[in-house]
């Protein structure tokens, strides 16, 4: 079984209304901020740095470096429509901890972006492959197998992440994700909040559509503290 799918908390809250969302954008750090949209200038500023969004960290180029190396073996597996847990519908993923040297230096920028100097990390790198009809139900990552911070690189389409908080649900964010982006999320933002990516008939950013193609996120997590001791 991947890490990851024992790991996800399937959060059951009610749901959030998309039709009369306030939409605010405020300076997040050295993310871009036009990508980042939320329910309160407030909330956004509160969270600052734990939510970045980093438009153009691959290139062309660096997206079809993964894409050599992922393919073969993503094209083996067939997408799966009922998760065990009912978090993820359209999908196919793995584990990879082994690269070559063009990916992996591309890994190397991701953990210096994203985690603390010495941080110890996850093993293996999670790749998610989402159908075109794809999608991820909102959760939370289970702290006992991951850390503070999760970092994901954002191949073949453009998404949006929705985080709402998990005992407040009128507080939300909305994530951009252009393809080839970086999107990173620390402490509150990655605990406090559940986090989903938007099927394509949802796919709706500060009132423009976004269309959804069939997304690949390679993402990197650091481990719990007591795992780190």
């Amino acid at each position: 079984m991947i890490l990851l799918l024992t790991a996800v908390k399937r959060l059951h809250g009610p749901a959030v209304s998309t039709g009369a969302r306030r939409c605010l954008s405020c300076c997040t750090g050295s993310s871009d901020a036009a990508l980042i949209v939320g329910s309160s200038r407030e909330l956004l500023q509160r969270l600052g740095s734990q939510v970045e969004v980093r438009t153009g960290f691959i290139t062309e180029e660096e997206e079809g470096a993964f894409l050599r190396e992922l393919e073969p073996g993503l094209k083996k597996k067939r997408y799966e429509f009922d998760h065990w847990d009912d978090a993820i519908h359209g999908y196919r993923e793995t584990e990879r901890v082994r690269w070559g040297a063009a990916c992996e230096e591309i890994l190397t920028r991701v953990r210096s972006a994203a985690f603390a100097e010495g941080s110890p990390l996850l093993g293996p790198v999670h790749i998610l492959d989402l159908d075109k009809t794809g999608y991820i139900k909102p959760h939370i990552d289970s702290i006992k197998f991951c850390g503070s911070t999760i970092a994901g690189l954002s191949l073949l389409s453009d998404s949006i992440m929705r985080l709402v908080k998990e005992d407040a649900t009128s507080e939300w964010l909305d994530l951009l994700l252009p393809r080839r982006s970086l999107y990173i999320l620390r402490n509150q933002a990655r605990y406090n909040f559940t986090h989903e990516i938007l099927k394509d008939e949802e796919s709706v950013f500060n009132g423009q559509k976004v269309p959804r193609q069939r997304r690949i996120a390679v993402i990197c997590r650091n481990l719990p503290a007591q795992s780190a001791e």
